[in-house]
């Protein structure tokens, strides 16, 4: 077999995996947006706002410690343990709950029946909100996120490749996790939004807030519901991302990568999200791989955009989004 179409092979198998990486942060937009027609710019800001306070719980961090020290000038840093992986991740997770009722006591219940912009923008100010407390909390360098995920190349793969091409394929371990988890996340979701009353309820309440408030729907509820349930998903692509390139500001831009995904995918599906960032995730790697050397590289940039608005212009609902049709 030829070598360019075996190297070809081993780039489809890494995009498939960076596309499983693209969707988790995809599926926090969808959420949100199926149940209450809001874009959440802040998204990306509350992965990294859950691996920020991750890490700090592991590793004993004082909440605002720099901000006590600088007020009464101690020297405030740790408690003095280690919190084990999974016992910071409930609590990570029940701060993330916390988060989501403020978000709802304090924001988006005096925003009730404003038009989508102002939603929009109010997820803006979120954003940046959080941006600046989660720096204040547990400070803004860089930080090492492991909570026990294998890393590194997958030995198995790599036998089995040799032995069938003479060339081992490098897929990493942590890819591998990430596939498997997010996997596992779209069918509890899935499931979730079509045979549950609550999930029920999140679908009446995004098609017409009105109508599903007249049949005893607690919007209240189902908003904490829905966000808590997206601080979840951010949390989980915060510690995949935080343990592949550590926890930092740039953590936040990776909504950027999910825009595209949701332009293909839909912004209203699910399993659009995941087929979108598997869509996005090979074309970019394979488009670098067979153009990049001939355009100068670096396509990984721009290719994603470039695919989406192609794709808007044909259909812009997305593969999987639901078509929005107004009768005069």
């Amino acid at each position: 077999m030829p070598d360019q179409l075996i190297f070809g092979m081993e780039v489809f198998l890494n995009g498939l995996m960076a596309g499983v990486l693209y969707a988790l942060v995809a599926l926090g937009f969808v959420l949100i947006y199926k149940a209450s027609g809001i874009f959440n710019y802040a998204q990306g800001v509350m992965a990294l706002f859950s691996a920020l306070t991750l890490v700090g719980i592991m590793e004993g961090q004082i909440p605002f410690a720099h901000l006590i020290n600088a007020i009464f000038g101690t020297e405030l840093h740790h408690f003095g343990w280690h919190v084990p992986a999974v016992l910071a991740i409930l609590l990570t997770m029940a701060v993330m709950v916390l988060l989501a009722i403020c978000v709802q006591k304090f924001v988006f219940r005096h925003l009730v029946g404003q038009e989508p912009i102002i939603l929009f923008m109010a997820t803006i100010g979120l954003a940046y909100f959080l941006e600046g407390v989660g720096d204040i909390m547990w400070g803004s360098e860089i930080k090492k996120l492991d909570v026990g995920l294998p890393q590194g190349i997958n030995i198995a793969i790599d036998e089995a490749t040799y032995g069938i091409f003479g060339y081992g394929f490098f897929i990493d371990n942590l890819d591998i996790v990430a596939t498997i988890i997010a996997a596992l996340l779209v069918g509890a979701l899935v499931i979730f939004a079509q045979y549950t009353k609550q999930g029920r309820a999140m679908r009446a309440v995004a098609d017409d807030h009105q109508a599903a408030l007249s049949v005893g729907v607690s919007l209240n509820f189902i908003w904490v519901m829905v966000w808590s349930v997206a601080g979840f998903v951010a949390l989980v692509a915060g510690i995949m991302w935080g343990t592949k390139s550590g926890v930092q500001f740039s953590l936040s831009l990776i909504a950027l990568k999910a825009l595209p995904v949701l332009m293909l995918g839909g912004f209203t599906s699910i399993p659009g999200a995941i087929i979108g960032g598997l869509i996005i995730g090979v074309g970019e790697k394979l488009f670098e791989f067979a153009v990049g050397p001939l355009v100068g590289g670096a396509t990984e940039n721009w290719f994603a955009y470039v695919l989406a608005l192609i794709f808007l212009v044909f259909r812009p609902q997305g593969l999987f989004g639901e078509k929005i049709i107004e009768r005069v």
